[in-house]
Order: C-alpha cells, then sequence, then structure tokens
C-alpha cells in the first residue's frame, strides 16, 4: 500500500485536492502498519519467541541518535527540545530493536501530549544501573490514572493533546521491553505541571558476551 502511494504523492502531476486526500490514506496506512507491528510485537513477546539479542552498545550515543529525530518536530511546535545524554563509563547490554522502541514511544507521547514546553531526555548511570527519563510540561496525568497508563489499550480521558489519534498500546509495550532487560518503568505526574517516565535497567556490562556482543 505505502509503496505505490509514495509514488503517486510525488507526482508532481497531481492535482493538489487529490494530493492532501492521498496524504490522509497515506497517513492512515502508516497507523495501521504501526499498530499492527505493535500487536505482533506484544504476541512474539507472549509466546516466548522475541528472544531479546542484547549487546554491549554505547547507550549515550544510541540514545542521543534516536532523539534526534525529534528535534525538527519539536521545533516547528514551539517546544523547547533538551537532550541531555552525557557518555557513560562503560557500555551497556541491551537489545538495540527493543531499546529505539522504548525511547521512541516515551518521547512520542510527550510530544503528543505537550502543546508548550519542554520535553527533555536524559540518561544517567546510577551504580549498576542506567536512568532514562522522558520529562514533559503537558497537561499531566490524573491521579487516579496514573495506576493504569501501562495497561493495554487503556486511555487516559480528558488529556488536551496534539491529537486525538492513538491505541493505548505504546506504554504497556514499552513496560514489557523494559521487563526483557530486567528493567522496571515508573511515572511521575501533576496536573496542569507536567509528566515523567523513567525507564531503569542493569548495565549488563559484567555480564558475558560472544564476540559480537552478544550473550551467549
Amino acid at each position: 500500500m505505502l509503496g505505490p502511494l509514495d509514488g503517486v504523492i510525488g507526482d508532481p502531476a497531481l492535482a493538489p485536492w487529490m494530493a492532501d486526500e492521498l496524504a490522509t490514506v497515506q497517513r492512515n496506512a502508516q497507523r495501521l502498519l504501526k499498530l499492527v507491528n505493535t500487536m505482533l510485537d506484544f504476541s512474539r513477546i507472549e509466546a516466548g519467541r522475541d528472544a531479546a539479542q542484547f549487546q554491549l552498545v554505547d547507550l549515550a550515543e544510541l540514545t542521543t541518535d534516536l532523539a534526534s529525530g525529534f528535534r525538527a518536530a519539536t521545533q516547528k511546535a514551539g517546544l523547547r527540545y533538551v537532550v541531555d545524554c552525557p557518555p557513560l563509563e562503560t557500555l551497556v547490554r541491551v537489545d538495540r530493536d527493543m531499546w529505539e522502541k522504548i525511547v521512541l514511544n516515551l518521547i512520542s507521547n510527550a510530544f503528543k501530549f505537550t502543546l508548550e514546553g519542554e520535553i527533555r531526555v536524559s540518561l544517567g548511570r546510577e551504580g549498576d544501573r542506567v536512568r532514562l527519563a522522558v520529562s514533559d510540561t503537558g497537561g499531566g496525568i490524573p491521579v487516579d490514572e496514573l495506576p493504569r497508563v501501562f495497561d493495554r489499550f487503556h486511555r487516559v480521558v480528558g488529556t488536551k493533546g496534539r491529537t486525538h489519534e492513538g491505541t493505548g498500546i505504546g506504554l504497556a509495550l514499552v513496560q514489557e521491553l523494559v521487563k526483557l532487560h530486567d528493567g522496571t518503568v515508573d511515572v511521575a505526574s501533576q496536573v496542569g505541571s507536567g509528566t515523567t517516565f523513567a525507564v531503569t535497567i542493569p548495565t549488563g556490562d559484567h555480564q558475558d558476551c560472544d564476540r559480537d556482543g552478544r550473550t551467549p
């Protein structure tokens, strides 16, 4: 669907009104693809088939690279965007693809619910663990909703967002992926002041890895 659609939208002979309609189709197709991929991720995790391929990586560099993909969107939206990921003392044992989904889901969620102010992405070592925090100055989450934010398909009602699109499974996926890293994910929020999601995982730098960086 998306391949031919990209080609048609890029045709300079296409009428403007038609280009707008096809752009809507393209966005919805991309949302559908993301939803299907996320549900497949859940299915593999629940079936025990989504074994993490751990590697020792420069987590600060990887996280900075992933976060940089949101810089243009935040600037266009008039938001301050701070990425504070100084070099860590050691490499950290993670599954690169899973870490990418964790980081992108958290930043995407912050962007969706932050209409003004700042989004901050920070990474730092705390003993034998690493903590990733994504903070925003959005509308915040009511106290009675906090225990359910990681429930699958749950959506917080009454919170102002940049868009009403969403399925309520992004944060649930983050929690499952963090568990595969033997880590935890927590949320702190105050209505009117913003929200912080914090992921903490063991560095795993003491574990044996093969020559490709993967655990045996």
